[in-house]
């Protein structure tokens, strides 16, 4: 039996802690918000996992001392624009060599640095690692089986995050491309808002499938340049995720887009949603990066007008479908 925090207790943390109970695994969850803790506490539920009972063994703390003091494993699972301000606090009280592994997903604006980054910036006597895939925390939760991918620099620590996370409803492969994993999982949010709105706009499956496929492409051309491999992006953390976020009703992101391409203002769409929208925030981050690494993203560029710089979705659609012949991708058959 493992002693493992979970830092945040938003669905996916809730998701992933109640799995790490049911391994057999002690477990405590910490939240910055004494309310929330004190209401954990009460009902053992949280409101956006209505259907879940939270195991009774899970602890709930507003202490980060406590929670990260004596871990074998810390699961940083804060929003994406949370994660270094969290990091920071939790440095004075990580251990050396302490494995913390990131499951959420995003890009800091500021800095263009992926989650795993900001962590070890902010933590740099810690080991940092990464959990993503396709994985709904309101499927998780209710033990619908999952695949997802664990990476980290060593060998060892991939593995050993298999191990605790590892059940029969829910498989861990592992991966030294820590890069692609967090490129993959950042931006295919923002391609999963393109697909909400082509939704909201009324177009078809025909659209949604272009829209991933040629977001597909984006991300790859990215990745690759800034390290990652190219079999990362065939993978789970890559078109795995962005099928299960651009296809379902479980992804805020496709929620949202689907109400900014009826007419809602981003803003209007996060609060309807009612959760953290993370593809609004990497979107600039996105274009940002393959601004710095000359790599072109048109779906990315139009999804930052529409959010950004009040331009109507139909526009937007409009001038993707009308830019200029190419082929599809380069090929050496016509030389």
């Amino acid at each position: 039996m493992a002693k493992i925090s979970i830092i945040g207790t938003g669905t996916w943390g809730i998701a992933l802690g109640k799995l790490l109970i049911e391994n057999g695994h002690e477990v405590t969850a910490w939240s910055a918000l004494p309310e929330e803790i004190r209401e954990l506490k009460k009902t053992h539920r949280n409101p956006n996992l209505p259907d879940v009972i939270i195991p009774y063994s899970m602890e709930f703390t507003d202490d980060l001392e406590m929670a990260c003091t004596g871990r074998d494993l810390l699961v940083l699972s804060v929003p994406s624009i949370y994660t270094r301000q969290t990091a920071r606090r939790m440095r004075p009280f990580a251990a050396d060599g302490q494995l913390i592994v990131n499951v959420a997903k995003g890009i800091e604006e500021s800095t263009l640095k992926t989650l795993t980054q900001q962590t070890q910036e902010e933590i740099p006597q810690a080991e940092i690692a990464v959990l993503s895939g396709p994985s709904h925390a309101e499927e998780v939760s209710v033990r619908i089986p999952t695949a997802v991918v664990a990476g980290a620099v060593r060998r060892e620590a991939a593995e050993r995050i298999q191990a605790l996370f590892m059940s029969p409803v829910f498989r861990v492969y592992t991966s030294p491309d820590v890069t692609g994993i967090e490129i993959g999982g950042a931006l295919k949010n923002v391609i999963a808002l393109a697909a909400g709105i082509s939704d909201g706009l009324g177009c078809g499956d025909n659209t949604r499938a272009a829209l991933m496929t040629r977001g597909m492409a984006e991300i790859t051309r990215l990745g690759l340049k800034m390290g990652g491999q190219q079999a990362t992006f065939y993978g789970l953390s890559g078109i795995g995720d962005l099928i299960v976020t651009c296809n379902s009703m479980h992804s805020r992101n496709r929620r949202a887009g689907i109400l900014i391409g009826q007419g809602k203002s981003a803003e209007e769409a996060m609060k309807e949603v009612r959760m953290v929208v993370e593809g609004v925030y990497s979107a600039k981050a996105a274009l940002a990066l393959g601004e710095k690494f000359d790599v072109p993203m048109p779906i990315t560029a139009e999804v930052n007008r529409v959010l950004f710089a009040g331009k109507s979705a139909a526009q937007a659609l409009n001038d993707l479908m009308c830019r200029e012949r190419r082929e599809e991708m380069e090929s050496p058959l016509w030389g």
